[in-house]
């Protein structure tokens, strides 16, 4: 029977019919429009839905967090205007009559990656998206790993170094903030004294510019004690990263991965891979808690 993926995000709302593989046969895009309510932006995804001929086994939906797993309700998230304490598994079953299940973004990202992608055939896999954000997840034996309180696989919240540096609800000197695009662009502009974007910041680090080589060394460096710092918890299968930091700055991810070999007692069991399904892995993963909800 075929699967709704719906992927949430700050600036589009997107909706896929997956078929019983978890191929993408047809999608639905539309701008996350912050004059309307987000019930009102949830409805467009809903039209869609009920405009299939299809029979649907549910409706899986990935979402910024913070979130309530347990009960569907997404709090308040920072880049979801208006979102806060909206019950979106609720809403959705009740406009649809499908059944629906609502993770984090990078947690259903990691799922298609594990299931499907990169990870398939392992048994513990920890995903890792390096975009704007550093978002997480783990994977063991099939089934996402939330933890009690949905806080499992939070990367990116991680403490790497001592700096004091720390915006939202990130810790200072955390791996978001030292690591990813938001953070890159927040050191640099304060050792530069101006404003200086994260793709700026790298053609500076391409052309030989001696402080961008050192703010990316630094972030090598951060990144590969979080790669060792999580393979002292949790010692995966495979470490799978994605996201666009990752995509057009490969050379960064694979800095990272030698630099965590010298923080790890068995430095050969490393095994990091890129991802496979890029933009769509938000969908995918989404549809597919659907099947892992009823395990």
């Amino acid at each position: 029977m075929k699967t709704i993926g719906i992927d949430i995000g700050g600036t589009q709302l997107r909706a896929a019919v997956l078929d019983e593989n978890y191929n993408i046969i047809d999608i639905f895009k539309t701008p996350n429009d912050r004059s309307l309510t987000c019930r009102e932006n949830c409805d467009k995804l809903i039209d869609f839905i009920c405009s299939q001929n299809e029979e649907f086994s549910g409706i899986g939906i990935g979402a910024p967090g913070p979130m309530n797993m347990k009960t569907g309700t997404i709090l308040n998230p920072p880049n979801l205007i208006g979102w806060d304490n909206f019950p979106i598994t609720e809403y959705f079953r009740e406009k649809t009559g499908l059944p629906a299940v609502l993770n984090n973004d990078a947690n259903v990202a990691g799922l298609a990656e594990a299931l499907l992608g990169s990870g398939k055939g392992y048994e513990s896999v920890c995903f890792m998206g390096i975009s704007t954000g550093l978002g997480g997840a783990y994977v063991y034996q099939g089934k996402l790993v939330n933890g009690a309180n949905g806080n499992a696989a939070e990367w990116w919240n991680m403490i790497v170094n001592e700096d004091p540096y720390g915006h939202k609800n990130a810790n200072p000197g955390s791996l978001n903030e030292q690591a990813a695009g938001s953070g890159l662009h927040a050191i640099a502009s304060r050792i530069y004294g101006q404003e200086t974007h994260t793709k700026e910041l790298f053609d500076r680090y391409y052309s030989g510019d001696a402080t961008a080589v050192e703010i990316i060394d630094r972030a090598v460096d951060v990144l590969a004690k979080g790669i060792a710092n999580i393979t002292c918890v949790i010692d995966p299968d495979i470490f799978i990263i994605g996201g666009s930091v990752a995509i057009f700055h490969p050379f960064y991810i694979e800095a990272a991965a030698k630099k965590a070999k010298q923080y790890m007692n068995f430095p050969e069991t490393l095994h990091i891979e890129p991802a496979k399904f890029g933009d769509d892995a938000g969908l995918i993963g989404a549809a597919l808690l659907i099947e892992t909800a009823k395990k």
